[in-house]
């Protein structure tokens, strides 16, 4: 019995020591698993899984923004303005508690040598910026101006609102001068969701002024058209219920209208430039990639700026006549708008022919393509594709409207030509753009032989060689004689020195600056197509952006497609048109930077 139990007593403590050796192991498996998930968790997330996760984060912030506006739009009961600007606000205050967490962080980082994409982001884009980002507080002031005229009967988030989007604006241009090339490497996966936030918050900002700034030409439009007779249309007042305090507040409110396009080129600009510093999130610059270019000449720049001037200047005479003319009578209202179409289809000519010699000059100097990485450059190109697609639908709305109906007006025919026009243009100027922002800049080689050292004649004798080696002294050094003196004068006048014919050298000497001789008048002609490019580009911009916009006033396709939809297919359009326009404006400064 007693070594039966005995026995029983040492199979238990196996049994025992057995468990007791699987619990460990199965504890050490458990801890091993918890240690390596938290790992996985505090290390950065996999890039691809967290461009994916960020990118729908900020979808779903604007989606949300934009239902918010459709609400609004149809003149909901339950949702008013007031609402969305709380949520825009909600999102202006949590980028810039990610904005001042980041510079603070920065700050504590001075001792690290930090990466930054020199191709980012220029000093003109930026100062264009700052100004339009003061022009954006000058709309802010307006708006804090009537709130307090009208703070009786306004909820309080309309006076909570410009005071946030100041305080944003500002904080948001301080951000763009001194972190926007950074190339982000820690809390990547945090980072990315910080710089989405901001994207969206300002492409929300941005589609919140297209629908006020739309919204208010469109109740223009519909006054108009009852006052001439065209239509009988009612429009919902949506003016405060009480009286103003002060005497501005209709000067403040009619204002606004004239300062939204600049609020709205800002916020779309602001979210292009945060979108490439998302894209260089973790990131390797090499050096080659971030080496400076050389300053821009401006040399021989005649041509492109007169005729810009000019265009600019007859843009802005079209402009005057048109706003005026066009709401008076029925006779004035036909002649403004074949005026306008006369004057583009004449811009658009010119503009075509000048992106064709570009592109001929392209064509005759063949060259290899950049295709280096770089973020900035490949969403230029995209931009100018995707805003191109805006205009392109309503020109080519108005050829179809054009060519099916039978009305009598005067400038049909016209803005067929016009509409065409515009397609046409649009890819003649995206190729020149795109060739000449992908291309080798010529002045590459001639760079780096300017940057180079003075390299010393082959034969020529330096003090260097003049030294002892080994004791044999260059007693002919020290002491140069007259007959070597001679001898050397005596080969200079027989064309040669130091054995070397100086004939051969001239003329490689004059290929070579009939060559660059060539190169330079290239570059003239091409420089002065892109500053006549450029300020067509800044006409074309102004005159939809301050209410020249015959395509609400024409008839031709609102008889066509109907009110709605054609109404729909313009609130889509003229603001992809114009940011288009701005856009190429920027592409077209950084194409004469190369050239």
């Amino acid at each position: 019995m007693v070594e039966h139990g005995g026995l029983d007593i040492m199979c238990l403590n196996k049994s025992y020591c057995h468990s007791s050796s699987t619990s460990s192991s199965s504890s050490e498996r458990e801890k091993k698993i918890f240690t390596k998930l938290t790992v996985s968790l505090c290390e950065d997330y996999p890039q691809k899984n967290a461009e994916v996760l960020s990118g729908q984060y900020g979808t779903n912030l604007l989606l949300i923004g934009v239902a918010l506006m459709l609400a609004i739009a149809n003149h909901s009961a339950y949702i008013g303005e007031e609402c969305l600007l709380l949520f825009i606000t909600i999102l202006m205050i949590l980028q810039l508690i990610w904005m001042m967490w980041y510079i603070a962080r920065r700050d504590n980082q001075n001792e690290v040598q930090l990466e930054r994409d020199v191709h980012a982001t220029t000093c003109w884009i930026r100062g264009g910026l700052t100004l339009l980002a003061l022009l954006s507080l000058i709309m802010d002031a307006f708006r804090i101006g009537y709130f307090v005229g009208y703070r009786s009967c306004l909820s309080a988030v309309l006076g909570v609102y410009p005071v946030v989007h100041a305080i944003h604006t500002i904080a948001q241009v301080h951000f763009l001068w001194f972190h926007i090339k950074d190339v982000i490497k820690t809390f990547t996966t945090f980072e990315r969701f910080g710089v989405i936030h901001a994207v969206f918050t300002n492409l929300l900002l941005w589609c919140s002024g297209v629908m006020s700034e739309s919204e208010h030409y469109l109740k223009h439009h519909t006054r108009t058209l009852t006052v001439l007779g065209y239509a009988n249309v009612t429009t919902v007042d949506v003016s405060p219920p009480c009286n103003c305090t002060t005497s501005a507040c209709s000067m403040f409110s009619n204002s606004l209208y004239y300062l939204y396009p600049f609020n709205i080129e800002y916020h779309i600009f602001v979210s292009a430039l945060l979108f490439v510093m998302w894209k260089n999130i973790g990131r390797t610059i090499d050096l080659e990639y971030n080496r400076k270019k050389l300053p821009t000449r401006t040399q021989g720049l005649v041509v492109g700026p007169i005729l810009g001037l000019g265009a600019l200047a007859s843009t802005i005479g079209v402009l005057v006549v048109y706003i005026i003319h066009v709401e008076e009578s029925l006779d004035t209202r036909e002649s403004a708008i074949s005026m306008f179409y006369i004057y583009g289809v004449v811009m658009l000519v010119l503009m075509c022919s000048a992106g064709v010699v570009g592109l001929l000059i392209y064509r005759a100097e063949p060259m290899p393509m950049d295709i280096s990485e770089n973020p900035s450059r490949k969403l230029e190109t995209e931009l100018l594709f995707g805003s191109a697609v805006g205009s392109w639908l309503m020109s080519w709305c108005s050829v179809v409207a054009v060519s099916t109906t039978h009305t009598g007006s005067s400038y049909r025919w016209t803005n067929l030509t016009y509409s065409l026009l515009i397609i046409l243009e649009k890819y003649v100027q995206n190729l020149f753009i795109i060739e000449s922002l992908y291309r080798h800049r010529e002045d590459d080689e001639s760079e780096e032989v300017e940057g180079a050292e003075p390299t010393t004649e082959i034969y020529s004798v330096t003090s260097s060689m003049a030294t002892s080696y080994n004791g044999i002294i260059n007693q002919a050094y020290e002491n140069p004689d007259k007959d070597s003196v001679t001898m050397e004068n005596e080969q200079e006048e027989n064309g040669e020195r130091y054995g070397c014919p100086q004939k051969h050298m001239g003329v490689a000497s004059d290929v070579r600056n009939k060559m660059q001789e060539t190169l330079s008048k290239k570059r003239q002609i091409l420089k002065n197509i892109t500053v006549f490019l450029f300020m067509c580009n800044i006409s074309l911009w102004i005159l939809p952006a301050f209410g020249c916009r015959p395509q609400y006033d024409n008839g031709i396709e609102e008889e066509m497609f109907g009110f709605t939809i054609w109404t729909t297919v313009l609130n889509f359009a003229i603001p992809m048109n114009l940011f288009y326009r701005m856009h190429s404006v920027a592409s077209l400064f950084e194409v004469f930077r190369r050239v």
